[in-house]
């Protein structure tokens, strides 16, 4: 059975109560954070300062998702406040084998995302620089969207190129993750789900994580 991680995106949470919504997901295998500047993407969630006191309150590790230009400037911060994880987008990254070192050197996971038109190819000599590789299952920026199945080709190829590397890189996936997509998205070769309104929607976000977790284990 493959090991499946699921990682609900606080995007689709009560932002006035985030302290009580991190602990109705303490089941989960880290917390997943949005960081949109408006710039990269065309929505404002929240910054460093915001997270630093989101990492200070979480009973699972933080996941952040830098959707934000000029990533090479600003996501060493994140990994110096401590974050399990710190996703840039290679689209927004300048010298991304550079600041995929830089994050590791300073005690975090690199993981590198793609947008849904973006190729994976011109990137497949820098899995070894990586942790993790996000393929965005929607276009980045809004939560609520439905999975793009256009996408599951990439999924695939990505698979294969790790298995065929030996490397040891999760594939995450963010996008209109629900109990039917997971299953398609996991088939496809991911490993790590993002979901945000599949969690927080739920009557019973833990349960949710749960239900998720069970349909995504191959």
């Amino acid at each position: 059975m493959t090991q499946c991680c699921i990682n609900p995106s606080i995007l689709s949470a009560d932002f006035v109560n985030l302290e009580a919504e991190l602990q109705k997901i303490s089941n989960a295998d880290s917390v997943h954070v949005d960081v949109m500047d408006n710039h990269f993407v065309p929505n404002l969630t929240l910054g460093l300062p915001v997270v630093q006191r989101i990492q200070a309150v979480s009973p699972v590790p933080l996941d952040a998702h830098l959707m934000i230009s000029d990533a090479d400037r600003w996501a060493p911060g994140y990994a110096d406040a401590g974050l399990a994880s710190v996703t840039f987008h290679a689209e927004a990254s300048i010298a991304p084998v550079k600041l995929a070192r830089e994050l590791r050197a300073r005690g975090s996971k690199a993981g590198m995302a793609l947008r849904p038109a973006t190729a994976l190819e011109p990137y497949l000599d820098m899995l070894s620089e990586l942790d993790m590789l996000l393929i965005m299952t929607v276009e980045p920026g809004f939560g609520g969207q439905a999975f793009l199945d256009l996408t599951l080709p990439k999924i695939r190829r990505a698979r294969a190129a790790i298995e065929g590397s030996g490397v040891n890189v999760a594939i995450q996936v963010d996008g209109g993750i629900t109990e039917e997509t997971i299953v398609r998205a996991a088939e496809a070769g991911a490993n790590v789900f993002v979901a945000g309104s599949a969690v927080y929607g739920a009557a019973d976000p833990s349960g949710a994580i749960d239900r998720l977790r069970k349909a995504g284990s191959l």
